[in-house]
């Protein structure tokens, strides 16, 4: 008998984080002060002497250490008390805090969303199939968002090539979102949350029978009771956003223009979704898109809007009604309206190969947290630009292994990680900038430690670096919202130095 070959497990992996041209192992921003420092310490000893110039040599040895010495999450010390002195100033200014609402200190007396999502709007329009979808605008940086709600199948009883093509065509619906007209930016929002029981209860209401025993309508009612304790729900929604420019680099469009512009792409960019192991996804109307906000800020409201649509009822909202009543930013913890959460952000990616369900358990529902919201970031490139950004990070990689006589192992493991990131460019792989953020809600502040305790463990499992967003919760909460806010664009350091310093 011909013995049967197990299959291997597909790994996946080389994430990289491409290097910028400096001395040695320094960035940029530290590269140009110790040579800065440098030439004016040259240019001291000729006009003071040696002794009275030794004091630069000093004070730029400590500006380099600053900026070159970084921790576990690779942040330096500038970048560290300036997030602190950033903090101090909001507080001093009230920033921190927000009230809505007729006694609030908005003029118009509205729930308004705060901060990055203050100055959105939200429209609606019809696509070419007659579906109505939500169109975010935001219009600070003239950014235009639609977002689709999915069904993720899960890879529980399927086969391991199954799971295997979904991979491969979620990496070409990435690679292909890179090269689609004025895309910026997309988004994955996974939200985990205990499950209210209001659609069992409805559903059993619509379908039992009133003529059936009364020991069968009992063991219904017994199961619509109980059946929901314990039980969670996830919902996943992804989203898109798009630059208003027009292709020609001229005008920026209007709502109107975007909307008939979106129309006709978007039921090709759904089709291709469902190809990647979404499920049936679909664009998401405003009503829809308003209730998942509302949530997010008040997850109290969650059981109004499930007995409401249980009733047969739809809980209309505006746009203007989805923010919280209050809400507090505090150094590590964000509390608005009926709950308090913590966010955090990805500072490292996961090491080595991993396998596809590497991020399983970070994903599924756990027992300590009111709700887990999973945002993955994405910043596609074109075809162009991906293929200049894969070849500049290869010579980089080289300059460091050649224009060393001892190279390091990191070095050369760094080497053939560009090396592969350009080949699998240069054969049509999209390259992609990516991120992570994980808020972890809870209605009781009591519940924190417990919070935080569990993050912690799912990090561990993923595999992944989380680094708590401390001095911007409210930043960071708005930021994994199905809104497509671009966190980089509201960023006030100039963009030669973003990820320099």
């Amino acid at each position: 008998m011909a013995a049967v070959e197990a299959r291997q497990a597909r790994t996946y992996g080389n994430f990289r984080q491409p290097e910028k041209a400096g001395i040695g192992t320094l960035p940029p921003v530290p590269t140009a002060v110790l040579l800065g420092g440098f030439v004016f310490f040259i240019l001291s000893i000729v006009i003071l002497g040696v002794l009275k110039s030794l004091p630069i040599l000093l004070v730029t040895g400590i500006l380099v250490a600053l900026l070159a010495i970084r921790d576990k999450h690779h942040r330096n010390a500038a970048q560290r008390a300036t997030a602190h002195g950033a903090w101090w100033r909001a507080r001093r200014l009230g920033a921190h805090l927000y009230r809505s609402g007729p006694l609030g200190r908005t003029p118009w007396g509205t729930f308004q969303l705060p901060g990055l999502a203050s100055n959105t709007q939200l429209f609606e329009h019809l696509d070419s199939l007659g579906r109505r979808f939500a169109l975010i605008r935001a219009a600070s940086t003239n950014h235009y968002t639609v977002a689709f709600a999915v069904q993720p199948e899960g890879n529980a009883l399927v086969d391991d090539e199954q799971v295997d093509n979904w991979v491969a065509n979620w990496g070409a619906w990435l690679a292909t979102v890179g090269d689609e007209p004025g895309v910026v930016g997309a988004q994955v929002t996974v939200e985990t949350s205990a499950d209210t029981g209001s659609r069992l209860r409805r559903e059993v209401a619509m379908h039992a029978d009133p003529n059936a025993p009364a020991f069968a309508q009992a063991v219904l009612a017994e199961a619509a009771r109980t059946y929901p304790a314990g039980s969670a729900t996830v919902k996943a929604i992804v989203t898109l956003t798009f630059t208003s420019s027009s292709y020609g680099g001229g005008r920026r469009r209007s709502p109107e223009e975007m909307g008939r512009d979106l129309a006709s792409r978007l039921p090709a960019l759904v089709a291709s979704l469902n190809a990647c192991g979404a499920g049936g996804a679909r664009p998401m109307s405003a009503q829809k898109l308003c209730e998942a906000v509302r949530i997010a800020y008040d997850p109290a409201a969650a059981q109004l809007i499930d007995d409401a649509h249980a009733a047969g009822e739809v809980p209309l909202l505006r746009w203007s009604d989805v923010g919280p009543v209050a809400s507090e930013a505090s150094w590590d913890s964000y509390r608005h309206d009926s709950a308090l959460s913590m966010s955090w952000v990805m500072s490292r990616a996961p090491r080595g190969e991993v396998y596809s369900t590497v991020l399983a358990k970070l994903l599924s529902p756990h027992h300590a947290l009111t709700r887990k919201r999973v945002t993955l970031l994405y910043r596609p490139y074109d075809s162009g630009r991906a293929a200049a950004i894969a070849e500049m990070d290869k010579r980089q990689a080289d300059s460091r292994v050649y224009g060393s006589r001892r190279p390091s192992q990191k070095a050369l493991l760094q080497q053939r990680a560009a090396a592969a990131t350009a080949r699998e460019e240069a054969v049509g792989a999209g390259l992609v900038d990516f991120g992570m953020i994980v808020t972890a809600t809870v209605s009781d502040a009591a519940q924190r430690a417990e919070a935080v305790a569990a993050i912690d463990s799912l990090q561990s499992s993923a595999r992944v670096l989380l680094r708590p967003a401390y001095g911007a919760q409210d930043s960071t909460f708005a930021g994994g919202l199905p809104l497509g806010i671009i966190l980089s664009e509201h960023v006030s350091v100039p963009e030669v130095l973003k990820g320099s310093i």
